[in-house]
């Protein structure tokens, strides 16, 4: 008999990852996340104690400072902090995947040793900006430009719901030149560069957003990542982790949903009985497990296929579709058990339903997910048949 193979703790070195994660988001995470979703506010010391846990390079080569692990391994961290605070999870999320996983692959030796020692340890925080105001899932569609001046290029343009943005003191930049996307490094007290105000959202407050301005913005031409033009391939290979890892906490969310609602029914009494005994509540339930337990399957499965050097667009796509409406279906699930008691804060089911839409608008729309995974298919198939 082949000895049990553990499809979400594949290694000794993941079981241990977990449980870190699962303690720390216990003691850590739990007790803050009900006031910072109310102030609207990141909590940045935590995500500095996470650095001081080797957490904020886990996708980074050991020989630059990193953890060197996998994306199994980026999927338990996410998945385990959004059970307490989603919110919290986002933003770690847009630092440690859409900052320093981008920024270590597509920077040369020279701009990694400047930046990535400092958002490694959460001292310096990152963030990335794709989405503008007039061009979100049509990213190619973007029109923040830079122009070559010199020593310099000159960037012009506006970027929008960018997470981190109000914290961050560096900032990872699409933009075209001469109409081909191309990426840049940009410190934040960038003359010509302005950060708005935190956006004002349904969910996931504990994470902010706002707007960046570039009006004639000078960003050192040493700062380009790669060559000019060289911004899509950075672009698609991180868009496939942030997907995985944003299913990663939908997933969070789910679980800790059946776990309230399993709870709750048992201690709940109604007409006598508790409300576990009551079909309309066994469905609640046993749906939300059912549906948890799929996009678990579906995530750590796809996980295993994504790397730096591997592509898996159709299963990252896959996974965040399922999994973030799964996860706001679970989420409303837990709400309408609790009743009243589940529509105000006591329980926070409330907060994962608020959280947990932003996962079918963040990181790639259901409906582009749906146009990738239809493309995607039919090229397979035409393929085949030729």
């Amino acid at each position: 008999m082949s000895p049990h193979f553990d499809l979400c703790n594949p290694t000794e070195e993941h079981r241990l990852l977990r449980e870190t994660v699962r303690s720390f988001a216990k003691e850590k995470v739990a007790p803050q996340a009900e006031e910072h979703d109310v102030a609207g506010t990141f909590n940045t010391s935590l995500l500095r104690a996470m650095g001081e846990l080797g957490l904020l390079g886990v996708t980074v080569p050991e020989a630059e400072g990193g953890a060197g692990l996998d994306a199994t391994a980026a999927v338990i961290i996410h998945h385990e902090l959004a059970k307490y605070d989603p919110g919290f999870a986002l933003a770690y999320l847009a630092h440690e995947v859409l900052f320093v996983n981008n920024f270590a692959h597509a920077a040369d030796a020279k701009q990694r040793s400047r930046y990535l020692p400092k958002a490694l340890t959460g001292e310096v925080i990152g963030c990335m900006g794709m989405t503008e105001p007039g061009a979100g899932t049509d990213v190619l569609g973007m029109s923040t430009t830079a122009t070559r001046d010199g020593d310099d290029y000159v960037l012009r343009g506006a970027k929008t719901f960018i997470t981190n943005a109000y914290e961050a003191g560096l900032y990872l930049i699409y933009a075209k030149i001469n109409g081909r996307i191309s990426t840049f490094v940009v410190e934040r007290n960038t003359r010509g560069m302005t950060v708005g105000k935190p956006l004002k959202k349904l969910g996931m407050r504990a994470s902010t957003m706002a707007e960046i301005t570039f009006d004639d913005a000078r960003v050192p031409a040493a700062n380009l990542l790669g060559a000019e033009g060289g911004g899509v391939p950075h672009m698609m290979r991180n868009l496939e982790i942030e997907r995985l890892t944003l299913a990663a906490i939908s997933l969070g969310i789910a679980d800790r949903s059946v776990d309230v609602m399993v709870r709750y029914a048992e201690e709940r009494k109604a007409f006598g009985q508790p409300l576990n005994h009551f079909g309309q509540i066994q469905k609640h339930i046993a749906d939300g497990f059912a549906k948890t337990e799929a996009m678990r399957a579906l995530v750590y499965n796809v996980a295993r296929d994504v790397g730096p050097t591997s592509r898996n667009r159709l299963g990252t796509d896959a996974a965040k579709l399922f999994a973030a409406t799964a996860a706001k279906e679970v989420a409303d699930s837990a709400i309408q058990v609790l009743g009243g008691y589940g529509y105000c804060q006591e329980y926070h089911v409330e907060r994962l339903w608020r959280d947990a839409k932003l996962l079918e608008i963040g990181g790639g729309t259901l409906e582009s997910h749906q146009k990738n995974i239809t493309r995607d298919l039919t090229k397979a198939q035409l393929a085949h048949q030729a």
